[in-house]
Protein backbone atom coordinates (compact mmCIF):
# COMPACT_ATOMS: atom_id res chain seq x y z
CA UNK A 1 0.00 0.00 0.00
CA UNK A 2 1.47 3.36 -1.61
CA UNK A 3 0.89 6.49 0.95
CA UNK A 4 2.43 10.04 0.89
CA UNK A 5 2.61 10.77 4.40
CA UNK A 6 3.17 14.16 6.29
CA UNK A 7 5.79 16.15 7.63
CA UNK A 8 5.23 17.83 10.97
CA UNK A 9 8.12 20.65 12.04
CA UNK A 10 6.89 20.42 15.50
CA UNK A 11 7.55 16.53 14.96
CA UNK A 12 10.77 15.49 17.84
CA UNK A 13 12.61 11.98 18.18
CA UNK A 14 13.44 11.20 21.80
CA UNK A 15 15.65 7.97 22.20
CA UNK A 16 15.08 6.27 25.78
CA UNK A 17 16.68 3.56 27.40
CA UNK A 18 13.45 1.16 26.30
CA UNK A 19 12.83 2.27 22.69
CA UNK A 20 12.26 5.63 21.19
CA UNK A 21 9.41 7.97 21.35
CA UNK A 22 8.13 10.70 18.53
CA UNK A 23 5.96 13.40 18.92
CA UNK A 24 3.54 14.97 16.01
CA UNK A 25 0.86 17.48 16.97
CA UNK A 26 -2.00 14.95 17.92
CA UNK A 27 0.29 11.94 18.57
CA UNK A 28 2.99 10.85 21.08
CA UNK A 29 4.78 7.12 19.59
CA UNK A 30 6.52 5.19 21.90
CA UNK A 31 8.24 1.87 19.61
CA UNK A 32 11.16 0.07 19.52
CA UNK A 33 13.50 1.97 17.16
CA UNK A 34 13.66 5.95 16.09
CA UNK A 35 12.43 5.01 12.76
CA UNK A 36 9.66 2.47 13.53
CA UNK A 37 8.12 5.68 15.87
CA UNK A 38 8.70 8.20 13.68
CA UNK A 39 6.51 6.06 10.43
CA UNK A 40 3.82 5.30 12.92
CA UNK A 41 3.28 9.07 13.98
CA UNK A 42 3.23 10.17 10.63
CA UNK A 43 0.78 7.55 9.50
CA UNK A 44 -1.21 8.23 12.08
CA UNK A 45 -1.38 11.86 11.17
CA UNK A 46 -1.79 11.44 7.68
CA UNK A 47 -4.65 8.68 8.54
CA UNK A 48 -6.51 11.35 11.22
CA UNK A 49 -7.07 14.05 8.42
CA UNK A 50 -7.73 11.28 5.57
CA UNK A 51 -10.58 9.54 7.54
CA UNK A 52 -11.83 12.88 8.74
CA UNK A 53 -12.65 14.31 5.16
CA UNK A 54 -13.34 10.85 3.46
CA UNK A 55 -16.10 10.17 6.58
CA UNK A 56 -17.35 13.50 7.61
CA UNK A 57 -16.29 16.13 4.69
CA UNK A 58 -13.84 18.04 7.34
CA UNK A 59 -10.58 18.09 9.13
CA UNK A 60 -10.92 17.46 13.04
CA UNK A 61 -9.35 20.02 14.93
CA UNK A 62 -6.44 19.87 16.89
CA UNK A 63 -6.75 17.66 20.40
CA UNK A 64 -5.81 19.30 23.25
CA UNK A 65 -3.25 16.55 24.56
CA UNK A 66 -1.74 14.27 21.94
CA UNK A 67 -2.59 10.53 22.09
CA UNK A 68 -0.39 8.25 22.89
CA UNK A 69 0.11 5.21 20.99
CA UNK A 70 2.33 2.33 21.82
CA UNK A 71 3.87 0.21 19.14
CA UNK A 72 4.92 -3.36 19.79
CA UNK A 73 6.49 -5.17 16.27
CA UNK A 74 7.89 -7.46 14.64
CA UNK A 75 7.52 -10.13 11.62
CA UNK A 76 5.76 -13.20 13.72
CA UNK A 77 3.33 -11.00 15.28
CA UNK A 78 -0.35 -10.66 14.06
CA UNK A 79 -1.75 -7.48 13.64
CA UNK A 80 -4.13 -6.11 16.14
CA UNK A 81 -4.82 -3.28 18.05
CA UNK A 82 -6.92 -0.85 20.63
CA UNK A 83 -8.02 2.07 21.27
CA UNK A 84 -9.41 3.20 24.66
CA UNK A 85 -10.79 7.05 25.35
CA UNK A 86 -13.41 9.04 27.70
CA UNK A 87 -16.23 11.78 27.35
CA UNK A 88 -15.56 14.82 29.03
CA UNK A 89 -18.47 17.28 28.84
CA UNK A 90 -18.99 15.64 25.15
CA UNK A 91 -15.49 15.86 24.18
CA UNK A 92 -12.76 12.59 24.25
CA UNK A 93 -10.14 12.38 26.26
CA UNK A 94 -7.58 10.18 28.34
CA UNK A 95 -6.64 8.37 25.02
CA UNK A 96 -4.68 5.03 24.79
CA UNK A 97 -3.63 3.37 21.70
CA UNK A 98 -1.97 -0.05 21.47
CA UNK A 99 -0.54 -1.13 17.99
CA UNK A 100 0.99 -4.37 17.37
CA UNK A 101 1.69 -6.44 14.30
CA UNK A 102 4.62 -6.41 11.37
CA UNK A 103 5.84 -3.23 10.02
CA UNK A 104 3.51 -3.42 7.26
CA UNK A 105 0.65 -4.26 8.77
CA UNK A 106 0.87 -1.97 11.46
CA UNK A 107 0.94 0.89 9.04
CA UNK A 108 -2.01 0.26 6.08
CA UNK A 109 -3.69 -2.00 8.50
CA UNK A 110 -3.54 -1.22 12.12
CA UNK A 111 -2.89 2.21 12.20
CA UNK A 112 -5.91 3.23 9.92
CA UNK A 113 -8.32 1.23 11.81
CA UNK A 114 -7.39 2.46 15.25
CA UNK A 115 -7.54 5.98 13.97
CA UNK A 116 -10.41 6.36 12.64
CA UNK A 117 -11.59 5.16 15.97
CA UNK A 118 -10.42 8.29 17.31
CA UNK A 119 -11.63 10.23 14.25
CA UNK A 120 -15.53 9.06 14.91
CA UNK A 121 -15.20 9.98 18.38
CA UNK A 122 -14.12 12.88 17.80
CA UNK A 123 -17.00 13.85 15.21
CA UNK A 124 -20.11 12.04 17.84
CA UNK A 125 -18.41 13.19 20.84
CA UNK A 126 -20.37 9.67 22.27
CA UNK A 127 -19.57 5.59 21.97
CA UNK A 128 -20.85 4.33 18.29
CA UNK A 129 -23.44 0.91 18.31
CA UNK A 130 -20.67 -1.69 18.45
CA UNK A 131 -21.08 -3.00 14.98
CA UNK A 132 -20.92 0.27 13.29
CA UNK A 133 -18.13 1.31 14.74
CA UNK A 134 -15.75 -1.57 13.95
CA UNK A 135 -17.43 -2.15 10.54
CA UNK A 136 -16.35 1.10 9.37
CA UNK A 137 -13.25 1.23 10.91
CA UNK A 138 -12.54 -2.19 9.21
CA UNK A 139 -13.03 -0.99 6.10
CA UNK A 140 -10.28 1.47 6.09
CA UNK A 141 -7.56 -1.89 6.59
CA UNK A 142 -5.64 -3.32 3.63
CA UNK A 143 -7.43 -6.02 0.99
CA UNK A 144 -5.74 -8.70 2.53
CA UNK A 145 -6.88 -8.00 6.29
CA UNK A 146 -10.55 -7.49 4.72
CA UNK A 147 -10.37 -11.31 2.47
CA UNK A 148 -9.90 -12.60 6.17
CA UNK A 149 -12.92 -11.04 7.25
CA UNK A 150 -15.03 -12.06 4.23
CA UNK A 151 -13.83 -15.10 4.55
CA UNK A 152 -14.70 -15.83 8.52
CA UNK A 153 -18.36 -14.10 7.80
CA UNK A 154 -19.40 -17.31 5.92
CA UNK A 155 -17.68 -19.47 8.16
CA UNK A 156 -19.86 -17.52 11.49
CA UNK A 157 -23.17 -17.43 8.83
CA UNK A 158 -22.80 -21.43 7.71
CA UNK A 159 -23.06 -21.81 11.68
CA UNK A 160 -25.54 -20.30 13.39
CA UNK A 161 -23.35 -16.91 14.48
CA UNK A 162 -24.75 -14.41 12.82
CA UNK A 163 -26.14 -11.94 14.96
CA UNK A 164 -30.28 -11.04 13.87
CA UNK A 165 -30.38 -7.07 12.79
CA UNK A 166 -32.83 -5.97 15.59
CA UNK A 167 -30.25 -7.31 18.28
CA UNK A 168 -27.07 -5.99 16.18
CA UNK A 169 -28.24 -2.85 15.49
CA UNK A 170 -28.63 -2.02 19.27
CA UNK A 171 -25.44 -3.20 20.49
CA UNK A 172 -23.89 -0.91 22.52
CA UNK A 173 -21.40 -2.84 24.07
CA UNK A 174 -19.73 -6.17 22.75
CA UNK A 175 -21.40 -9.40 22.72
CA UNK A 176 -19.93 -12.61 24.34
CA UNK A 177 -19.14 -13.99 21.22
CA UNK A 178 -17.32 -11.14 19.29
CA UNK A 179 -15.26 -12.49 16.59
CA UNK A 180 -19.01 -12.47 14.69
CA UNK A 181 -19.65 -9.13 15.51
CA UNK A 182 -16.64 -8.11 13.72
CA UNK A 183 -16.96 -9.80 10.35
CA UNK A 184 -20.33 -9.16 10.38
CA UNK A 185 -20.31 -5.34 11.35
CA UNK A 186 -17.52 -4.86 8.53
CA UNK A 187 -19.74 -6.88 5.92
CA UNK A 188 -22.69 -4.45 6.84
CA UNK A 189 -21.26 -1.63 6.39
CA UNK A 190 -19.67 -2.37 3.77
CA UNK A 191 -23.16 -3.07 1.90
CA UNK A 192 -24.33 0.00 2.94
CA UNK A 193 -21.54 2.85 2.19
CA UNK A 194 -22.06 0.94 -0.97
CA UNK A 195 -24.92 2.38 -1.44
CA UNK A 196 -24.31 5.96 -0.96
CA UNK A 197 -21.29 6.32 0.17
CA UNK A 198 -18.77 7.29 3.78
CA UNK A 199 -20.32 10.39 4.27
CA UNK A 200 -24.10 8.96 3.82
CA UNK A 201 -23.28 6.35 6.12
CA UNK A 202 -22.22 9.08 9.05
CA UNK A 203 -25.60 10.61 8.34
CA UNK A 204 -27.30 7.65 8.85
CA UNK A 205 -25.68 6.56 12.38
CA UNK A 206 -26.58 10.28 13.33
CA UNK A 207 -29.90 9.82 12.61
CA UNK A 208 -30.23 6.18 14.34
CA UNK A 209 -28.43 7.62 17.30
CA UNK A 210 -30.39 10.68 17.81
CA UNK A 211 -33.83 8.88 16.99
CA UNK A 212 -32.74 5.27 18.52
CA UNK A 213 -35.17 4.18 15.67
CA UNK A 214 -32.95 2.59 13.43
CA UNK A 215 -35.72 1.18 10.97
CA UNK A 216 -36.83 4.38 10.18
CA UNK A 217 -33.30 5.56 9.57
CA UNK A 218 -32.71 2.77 7.28
CA UNK A 219 -35.52 4.36 5.11
CA UNK A 220 -34.77 7.68 5.60
CA UNK A 221 -30.93 7.01 4.04
CA UNK A 222 -30.96 3.79 1.94
CA UNK A 223 -35.21 3.39 1.33
CA UNK A 224 -35.28 -0.22 3.16
CA UNK A 225 -38.57 -0.32 4.59
CA UNK A 226 -36.84 -1.54 7.63
CA UNK A 227 -34.51 -3.73 9.16
CA UNK A 228 -36.05 -6.90 8.08
CA UNK A 229 -35.96 -5.70 4.80
CA UNK A 230 -32.24 -4.76 4.88
CA UNK A 231 -31.19 -7.98 6.80
CA UNK A 232 -33.12 -9.92 3.78
CA UNK A 233 -31.12 -7.69 1.05
CA UNK A 234 -27.48 -8.00 2.63
CA UNK A 235 -28.23 -11.65 3.48
CA UNK A 236 -28.90 -12.07 -0.40
CA UNK A 237 -26.10 -10.09 -1.30
CA UNK A 238 -23.48 -12.15 0.81
CA UNK A 239 -25.34 -15.20 -0.79
CA UNK A 240 -24.11 -14.38 -4.28
CA UNK A 241 -20.50 -13.75 -3.01
CA UNK A 242 -20.93 -9.71 -1.81
CA UNK A 243 -20.68 -8.42 -5.85
CA UNK A 244 -20.21 -5.16 -5.98
CA UNK A 245 -23.03 -2.34 -5.96
CA UNK A 246 -23.75 -0.44 -9.12
CA UNK A 247 -25.23 2.75 -7.79
CA UNK A 248 -28.71 3.95 -9.51
CA UNK A 249 -28.52 7.20 -11.00
CA UNK A 250 -30.00 10.08 -9.41
CA UNK A 251 -33.33 10.06 -11.78
CA UNK A 252 -33.48 6.16 -10.77
CA UNK A 253 -32.82 6.81 -7.78
CA UNK A 254 -35.23 10.02 -7.33
CA UNK A 255 -38.38 7.51 -8.64
CA UNK A 256 -36.93 4.35 -5.97
CA UNK A 257 -37.14 7.22 -3.30
CA UNK A 258 -41.03 8.39 -3.80
CA UNK A 259 -42.25 4.90 -4.30
CA UNK A 260 -40.35 3.86 -0.92
CA UNK A 261 -42.02 6.87 0.71
CA UNK A 262 -45.52 5.24 -0.12
CA UNK A 263 -44.16 2.04 1.07
CA UNK A 264 -43.29 2.80 4.60
CA UNK A 265 -46.81 2.91 6.39
CA UNK A 266 -47.05 -1.22 5.69
CA UNK A 267 -46.48 -3.39 8.83
CA UNK A 268 -43.32 -3.96 9.87
CA UNK A 269 -42.21 -7.69 9.12
CA UNK A 270 -40.79 -10.14 12.22
CA UNK A 271 -37.27 -10.33 11.65
CA UNK A 272 -36.08 -13.40 10.36
CA UNK A 273 -32.98 -15.59 12.13
CA UNK A 274 -29.68 -14.38 9.97
CA UNK A 275 -27.32 -16.62 8.45
CA UNK A 276 -27.54 -19.25 5.68
CA UNK A 277 -27.08 -23.16 5.15
CA UNK A 278 -24.20 -23.97 2.63
CA UNK A 279 -25.50 -25.32 -0.58
CA UNK A 280 -24.32 -28.95 -0.34
CA UNK A 281 -25.67 -29.14 2.88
Amino acid sequence: MEARFFSFVLALVVCTCTGASYRTANFIVTASTATMAKQVAHAAEFYRKKQAIEWLGYEIPKWQTPCPIHVKSGRAIGAAGSTSFSFEHGLPSDWEMHVQGTPARILDSVIPHEVTHTVFASHFRQPLPRWADEGACTTTEHLTERQKQHVLLHKYLSSGRGIPFNRMFRLSQYPTDILPLYAQGYSVARFLIAQGGKQMFIRFLETGIKSRNWDNAVTKHYGFSDLSDLQLKWNDWVRRGSPKIQLPSAKTQLVSNKLTSKLTSKPTRALVPIGFRKEND
